[in-house]
């Protein structure tokens, strides 16, 4: 993490209202810091744009008008735009802070989940999307790094329009790939076009890897890795790792089909289709704990050595429902994970998942069984009722 003197948007006030504390993360487009909105007094993220897009009208204007547009959108799943401006050269987006870290983190500390788990992650990635296809907004980007966890859970999706505002900017050159190459349909390899079934196949990689560990195709270069998906379906994740229901499978086979009209036509869709999965399988409910070494955790860390300010962040408070302890210890933060032992899925024991599910299926056993007895009780009250009326009659 860079000290005050590295980076000079630090302790910066931008558009007269928003202080740059320290930076959460930074792209070939961006740097994210945290900051603090001086007006309301409430911690915020500022999106701060490259200077080399300040001088760009198109893309000063296309960058308004899709935060504007984002901005109106409304889901638990999407994380919410707060304000748009330009300070010098410096064009921003101030948004809401997720205190917590990124999918990309998470998955890094606790390698490939099972079923229950990536179906926890995918659920509110595929309804934040669903309220932007819905507006006729495409995403074009999704990825780990763009999926937010907070320390509360919550899992939300960043980053609509930004792709699309950059593209249409004329600053890049037409030969480069906007978007992370793993993650691109064929279309947007093929011709840069996209739709909602582009992001329905982005999502479909993005299961793939929360099942899996890895992604689909491997390459020399972005160019190579993106290309691979014009002449190869994306594999079944059960042929990469054992234990992989065959409905997942479909699921992600068919999100990820190479011809767009044989995938979901929307985020909604899929999101249907994983909730039928969900309830056939019994899946437990699941909260997503966010990854304990974020770059988000650190930019607290070091914003509180700098200027301790009592009121602005609350403290984090340890994730209560993890998925897995750690294995490694912080020596060996950035050694590859053993292979999990036979007994284990993803790094979790089968026993804990089948106790999950088993402790579903209990429950529907249960209530069935009282509404059971209830109805045998109703019915052996009418028949007693019936005997007795038909003896006072006689009588």
């Amino acid at each position: 993490m860079p000290n005050a003197s590295d980076d000079p948007l630090e302790g910066a006030l931008l558009d007269g209202r928003y202080l740059v504390e320290t930076r959460i993360a930074s792209g070939g487009m961006s740097t994210v810091y945290r900051g603090v909105d001086t007006r309301l007094d409430r911690p915020v993220a500022c999106k701060v744009m490259d200077p080399r897009y300040a001088g760009d009208q198109q893309f000063l204007t296309r960058f308004q008008r899709e935060a504007r547009t984002v901005a109106r959108l409304k889901d638990p799943g999407l994380v919410a735009i707060y304000d748009q401006g330009i300070d010098g050269r410096h064009p921003f987006l101030v948004m809401e802070l997720v205190e917590g870290g990124t999918l990309r983190e998470l998955l890094r500390e606790r390698g490939p989940m099972p079923p229950h788990a990536a179906a926890a992650v995918l659920r509110p990635v595929l309804g934040g999307l669903a309220a932007a296809h819905q507006a006729g907004l495409v995403h074009r980007d999704v990825k780990p790094e763009n999926v937010l966890i907070s320390d509360d859970g919550d899992v939300k999706l960043v980053d609509f329009g930004l792709v699309r505002a950059v593209a249409e900017a004329g600053i890049t050159s037409t030969s480069v790939i906007l978007g992370t190459a793993a993650y691109l349909s064929p279309e947007q390899v093929a011709s840069g076009n996209s739709d909602p079934r582009s992001d329905v196949y982005s999502v479909g990689v993005l299961a793939y890897e929360l099942l899996t560990g890895a992604t689909p195709f491997t390459g020399d270069s972005a160019l190579a890795v993106a290309y691979q998906r014009m002449d190869h379906d994306v594999p079944a994740p059960s042929s990469q790792i054992e234990g992989v229901p065959p409905e997942f499978d479909e699921l992600v086979l068919r999100a990820t089909a190479r011809t767009a009209d044989d995938r979901y036509p929307d985020a909604a869709a899929m999101a249907a289709h994983l909730d039928a999965i969900a309830a056939d399988l019994h899946l437990p409910v699941f909260k997503v704990p966010s990854p304990r070494n974020s770059a988000q955790h650190a930019s607290v860390a070091q914003t509180t050595a700098k200027q301790p300010r009592p009121a602005a962040n609350p403290p984090i408070l340890p994730v209560r429902n993890p998925t897995r302890e750690l294995t490694r210890g912080p020596d060996d933060w950035n050694e590859p994970l053993a292979a999990a032992p036979a007994e284990q899925f993803a790094g979790i024991g089968l026993d804990e998942f089948a106790w999950a599910r088993q402790r579903a299926r209990r429950n529907t056993a249960i209530w069935l069984v009282i509404v059971l007895v209830l109805t045998g009780s109703v019915a052996a009250g009418a028949w007693a009722l019936g005997s007795n009326l038909t003896t006072l009659l006689g009588n």
